[in-house]
């Protein structure tokens, strides 16, 4: 049997779910539990629920005047939360 240099088991592990398509929905969790942390709790205050579906972050508030106003900034949201994950992640933020 050959032997082959080591890998970190951080490095098999990201491999592994690379191959299995496991990562993109790892990173959906991930904005989805940022999203109070890059909100802040004013705004999160008012969050009844959060998901990602396909890309796009799903937000339900309970406010109409703070959904209002979170619309006219989601491109900035957009790119705040990607930051936050380190890539790519969602592409759209719909607020209902």
């Amino acid at each position: 049997m050959k032997r082959t240099e080591a890998e970190s088991i951080g490095k098999i592990i990201q491999g592994f779910l690379e191959t299995e398509k496991l990562d993109t929905k790892m990173y959906e969790l991930q904005v989805a539990a940022l999203w109070a942390d890059v909100v802040g709790q004013g705004v999160n205050r008012y969050t009844v629920n959060r998901y990602v579906k396909d890309g796009c972050l799903y937000v339900r508030l309970s406010s109409a005047p703070l959904r209002n106003e979170l619309m006219l900034g989601r491109s900035i949201l957009v790119k705040r939360l990607n930051e936050a994950v380190g890539r790519e992640v969602i592409k759209d933020i719909i607020f209902r």
